[in-house]
């Protein structure tokens, strides 16, 4: 029998007085030895909303071998996702991010309601990924990432072609340059497979970040989801789990403020999604660790941008992984100094001994040397001014011009601000002012890629800038700033614009102002009223209540710092 005296499933299944709770296990087909070892969370995000998740259920049960197999008894549950993919463009944008804290919370409320000892995460879609790693990081019981894997690049006349390809295509179409056929035919061929968005959009952004930051196994995340070789993943995620128990290396071991850093590295190394902007600091909340906005922006600055993926570049997630994947990424980064060496892994060994014996292939075309970089800085900026004096972040990589400079023009709503890009209502020079999207004012700071890929599809992603306190998708591209802090609803600067003001934007310095005095911001501040929200109950209204700051990661809690007594020690 286990050694369940400091193990929270002690709470269920040892002594008398549990003899009820041992009835409902055995009502399940458990037996008294099932009983008696660890009991381990299996939790995913599957449904059919999308093909992101679809392949996650298949994963689970091979986690679950893998748990057996070392001797402990997997309990699985599923959790909910919202597909941005699905909800992009409309009203359901709106519980993207919320989804976030609900995959954390439901996820954390069945652990403690079943005092589960471990927990194995997989995860298919954006919010997905850092709301399980969140979940890990609160609870701080052993545990496991995995992601579901990419999806398979589409075809299409020659070319791979990914989801935001039909998002530009929308642009193209609206301004005559793709017919209804065209669209028809590219819509029915650009997602091929089970699995999440190809590019190093957000889910693939998270998933080297689950890598670097050492909660999941190297290389786990590169293998597309039809392939097998993600169930060999799950099997090894199970079966490491029941060594983590026993070596009792918790999720607070391992994302440390080094370990945030270096996946914050990951992040501009590939050119990734600005939403890491928003899911680091959300996670170093779980982990009682400082680090903002600002914080990530640092690191941004200093690195190298390193991988050839779309949406800037030409490959996509496989091409990654077959080229060798997250750890030849991180060995190159190691030998230039950018990755911190001495950080824990889920392997229960150090990031540097996990690189030991891995080399750099200098052949293949998707990953550059620390020192042959596409370019100097990395592929996403961080932007401080008195537009956005909490900050704002945007993605530099394939841009041809760090600079721009025009005149505001103000939307209160992404839809009113599509629905001028789609009729052209717009021209270049323009900065399209997107604001009341944040997290309170929207609730639930939406993202703006069906703006952003109709822009781009209109041949002026390069001809006009956009900011918005709202999001990005990973997928986005072109002059586009978001997370700008203060957010409208709460009074920031954003709110304050008119049609016209003249705003400067360097992301070379990391500066984003609009050209109006202290005393002129001041003036318009007093006329500003804030403007009533749409949700007057509900979750979304609950969510606004309780929001914090994007800069901050929009945490809905304080975190650890306010912890009393955490979950693993009940």
């Amino acid at each position: 029998m286990a050694d369940k005296t400091k193990l929270p499933s002690r709470h269920v299944s040892v002594g008398p007085e549990r003899a009820p709770h041992r009835s409902y296990y055995y009502a399940m087909g458990m037996t008294e030895e099932d009983i008696n070892k660890p009991f381990v969370g299996v939790v995913s995000t599957w449904n059919e909303a999308a093909p992101c998740n679809i392949a996650l259920m298949r994963q689970a049960q091979s986690v679950k071998k893998g748990v057996k197999e070392m001797d402990g008894t997997p309990r699985e549950f599923c959790t909910i996702t919202v597909t941005d993919g699905i909800a992009m463009g409309h009203q359901g944008m709106k519980s993207s991010l919320v989804s976030r804290e609900v995959i954390a919370d439901s996820t954390e409320l069945t652990v403690r309601g079943h005092c589960y000892d471990a927990l194995v995460g997989l995860a298919g879609c954006d919010k997905s990924l850092p709301g399980l790693m969140m979940a890990m990081c609160r609870l701080n019981i052993p545990s496991v990432f995995m992601y579901g894997g990419s999806i398979l690049p589409g075809r299409y006349k020659g070319n791979d072609v990914t989801v935001v390809d039909v998002f530009e295509a929308v642009g193209k179409h609206a301004a005559g340059g793709a017919s209804e056929e065209d669209l028809t035919d590219l819509e029915k061929v650009a997602c091929p497979s089970a699995g999440a968005c190809g590019g190093q959009f957000t889910a693939n952004t998270m998933a080297c970040v689950s890598e670097v930051m050492g909660l999941a196994l190297p290389y786990s995340s590169g293998a597309p989801a039809p392939y097998e070789d993600r169930d060999k993943y799950a099997y090894e995620s199970g079966r490491q789990i029941m060594n983590l128990i026993e070596k009792n290396i918790r999720p607070r071991d391992i994302v440390t403020r080094k370990a945030l850093e270096n996946a914050a590295t990951i992040v501009a190394a590939t050119g990734g999604s600005t939403n890491a902007a928003l899911h680091l600091p959300a996670i170093a909340n779980e982990a009682g660790i400082k680090f903002d906005l600002m914080d990530v922006a640092k690191i941004f600055k200093k690195t190298p941008y390193l991988a050839d993926l779309k949406p800037g570049g030409k490959y996509v997630a496989k091409d990654m992984w077959l080229a060798g994947g997250v750890p030849m990424l991180l060995k190159t980064l190691y030998d230039g100094g950018y990755i911190h060496g001495d950080c824990m892994t889920v392997t229960g060994k150090t990031m540097k001994e996990n690189l030991r014996g891995i080399k750099f292939n200098p052949k293949q075309k998707v990953l550059r040397a620390y020192n042959n970089p596409l370019s100097p800085d990395g592929g996403v900026v961080g932007l401080k001014g008195n537009l956005a004096p909490e900050g704002g972040i945007v993605k530099i990589a394939g841009l041809k011009k760090l600079q721009f400079t025009g005149r505001a023009r103000c939307f209160d709503n992404e839809e009113s601000a599509m629905k001028a890009v789609q009729s052209k209502k717009y021209k270049d020079g323009d900065v399209i002012i997107i604001r009341y999207e944040g997290p309170v004012g929207g609730p639930g700071m939406r993202e703006m890629l069906s703006t952003t890929g109709a822009i781009y599809g209109q041949g002026k992603g390069e001809k006009v800038a956009l900011i918005t306190d709202g999001r990005f998708s990973g997928a986005t591209r072109g002059f586009c700033v978001g997370h700008v802090g203060p957010e409208a609803a709460l009074g920031g600067p954003i709110a304050l614009l008119k049609n016209g003001d003249i705003i400067d934007i360097d992301a070379k310095k990391g500066t984003i102002n609009v050209r109006l005095t202290k005393s002129q911001l001041a003036s318009r501040k007093k006329k500003w009223r804030a403007k009533k929200s749409s949700f007057g109950s509900g979750t979304l209204w609950k969510y606004a209540q309780t929001v914090g700051p994007a800069y901050l990661g929009a945490p809905t809690h304080p975190g650890k710092k306010k912890e009393v007594k955490e979950y693993s020690k009940i």
